[in-house]
C-alpha cells in the first residue's frame, strides 16, 4: 500500500502533540496485542524517545535502530547496497527496505522507518530539504508516505516523528483500507 503525501506546509493541521500521538499509538498497540519496532535515520532516535516516554511502552515497543550511514543501513537493517546506489538513502525504496529490515531484526508485528533530509543543508534539486520518506511494514501491509516539510531542522524532525506516529495509529485502527498498494 502506498500513500503519497506532499506536505509543503511548515506544519500539518495539528490536533495532537507528539507526546499525545505516542500515547494514542501505545494504547492501540497494547489493546490489540501488537508489537512495534522502528528504523530511524533523519529523526535520530526521536520517535523511539517519544514512544518510550509512555509508561508501559515496554509491553509493545521492541526497539529502534538509528541508522544514519549507508553502512549501518546495510549491516544492521539489511538494506541492499544496490538500492542505496540506485535510489539514495532518502528514497521510498530505501525506506521500505529499512522498515522490512527492522521488522525482521526485532521480530515485530509492525515496523516503521523514516529517512529524509532534515536540513538546513543537504538538499538537491530533486530531493529538497524537508523531503522525508516513511514506510510501515507489517505481515498484511506495506504502506509508504512521502512528505516535504518546510520547517527548520528540529521542526522537520518533529513533523516526521508525528507523521510516523499518525501512520501507526491509522494502520492499527484499520484506516489504511483506502491506501493503494506499493508497486
Amino acid at each position: 500500500m502506498s500513500e503519497d503525501i506532499l506536505s509543503d506546509d511548515t506544519a500539518p493541521a495539528r490536533d495532537q502533540t507528539a507526546a499525545e500521538l505516542a500515547q494514542a499509538a501505545g494504547r492501540l498497540l497494547s489493546a490489540r496485542g501488537l508489537t512495534l519496532a522502528l528504523a530511524e535515520s533523519c529523526t535520530g532516535g526521536l520517535i523511539g524517545h517519544l514512544v518510550t516516554d509512555v509508561p508501559g511502552s515496554s509491553g509493545y515497543f521492541l526497539g529502534s535502530a538509528v541508522c544514519y550511514a549507508y553502512g549501518a543501513k546495510e549491516n544492521i537493517l539489511g538494506v541492499q547496497h544496490e538500492t542505496l546506489l540506485a535510489h539514495g538513502a532518502v528514497s521510498a525504496e530505501t525506506a521500505a527496505e529499512m522498515a522490512q529490515g527492522a521488522r525482521r531484526l526485532f521480530g515485530a508485528d509492525i515496523a516503521v522507518s523514516v529517512t529524509g533530509i532534515a536540513g538546513p543543508g543537504g538538499g538537491l534539486l530533486n530531493k529538497p530539504v524537508g523531503l522525508t520518506h516513511i514506510h510501515l511494514s507489517a505481515a498484511d501491509a506495506e504502506i509508504a508516505e512521502r512528505h516535504v516539510w518546510g520547517a527548520d531542522r528540529a521542526g522537520n524532525k518533529r513533523l516526521s516523528a508525528e507523521a510516523v506516529l499518525r501512520l501507526v495509529i491509522r494502520y492499527v485502527e484499520g484506516a489504511g483500507d483506502d491506501i493503494t498498494p506499493v508497486h
